[in-house]
């Protein structure tokens, strides 16, 4: 299976990086997410939506917290992607490494899991350009 990997360091304490994939604060802070359940412990809930209007939501991630250590690594486990115009995708896996460093902390995140074909094909298109773009706004928004 494929996967996307991205990377970058950030002037932030390691602990801060891990909380804005967790606090909806955070979460709409960088990634504009709009609206989010996260139970930030290992089985716990993660959902986040984007473009939410009354007609409904447009996008949709959700998994299950599979590992939680604060400061240094998330793993989402079965994450699904919905997207309105496109087949339900999943299940994948996103992890975050945090590598807390004096002055800066050093943040990996890979997405896996991709099959091959039609809109899995999309989908990874998407988020090889995604993920990079992501974490420069994770970056911008921490060091701000």
């Amino acid at each position: 299976m494929r996967k996307v990997e991205a990377q970058t360091s950030i002037r932030a304490a390691a602990h801060q990086i891990t909380a804005a994939f967790l606090m909806h604060e955070h979460l709409n802070g960088w990634w504009y997410v709009q609206r989010s359940l996260v139970e930030p412990k290992k089985g716990g809930v993660w959902a986040l939506a984007w473009e939410v209007t009354e007609a409904g939501i447009k996008y949709v991630s959700s998994g299950t917290i599979g590992e939680y250590d604060p400061g240094k690594y998330l793993r989402i486990d079965n994450l699904v992607y919905l997207n309105t115009e496109r087949q339900i995708l999943g299940p994948m896996q996103l992890e975050i490494f945090v590598n807390g460093l004096e002055t800066e902390s050093k943040v990996k995140i890979i997405q896996s899991g991709y099959l091959y074909g039609g809109d899995w094909d999309w989908y990874y298109d998407a988020v090889v350009q995604g993920w990079p773009h992501a974490v420069q706004l994770l970056k911008k928004y921490l060091e701000g």
